[in-house]
């Protein structure tokens, strides 16, 4: 079983990050490894026990997978972990934690564990491959993500304030107007 933990300073605030990541308005304009990802049901953004389809991105774009909230506290915390099975991947979970460090600025540690499918005695030879392939891609999203942040993080800021996003109580999608 594969499982990493990254941490990245964020040109944002949690609040920002976090929408900017979860609201699909938002992470359609930066997310490569997603051509399409929604919410069952239609909702802005996840909540608890929300079950989301996403539909890879680029190369990855044959791929897909579902998943399911389990956690979903705005501003600090999102966890979810795979529905089903979804190649190359028997199992998947992972979490996003964000703490502010200054008013403008934020760190955000991502967790992820998994395990590939396949026979017993190719999973760990299969297991070093994902995981390099998955930790580059992981390492390629999250500078993207960094990159839009410095770029758009005040006008997320802005939708944020002005045209009805959560506050830090208010974590159903069923809030956003």
């Amino acid at each position: 079983m594969a499982h990493r933990r990254f941490e990245y300073d964020m040109p944002a605030g949690s609040a920002v990050v976090f929408d900017a990541f979860h609201q699909h308005r938002w992470r359609e304009r930066w997310d490569p490894l997603v051509s399409r990802t929604r919410v069952v049901g239609g909702a802005p953004c996840p909540s608890v026990g929300a079950v989301t389809e996403n539909t890879g991105g680029g190369l990855l774009r044959a791929l897909s997978m579902r998943t399911r909230f389990v956690s979903y506290d705005r501003p600090r915390v999102a966890a979810a972990t795979m529905v089903g099975r979804a190649f190359p991947f028997s199992r998947w979970a992972a979490s996003m934690r964000h703490r502010p460090v200054g008013e403008d600025h934020s760190r955000m540690t991502y967790t992820y564990r998994f395990e590939v499918m396949g026979p017993r005695v190719l999973r760990r030879p299969f297991d070093a491959i994902v995981q390099a392939v998955f930790d580059w891609q992981t390492q390629r999203r999250f500078a993207r993500f960094q990159r839009f942040l410095q770029a758009h993080g005040p006008e997320v800021a802005h939708w944020q304030a002005h045209a009805g996003a959560p506050g830090p109580a208010r974590t159903s999608p069923l809030d956003v107007p």
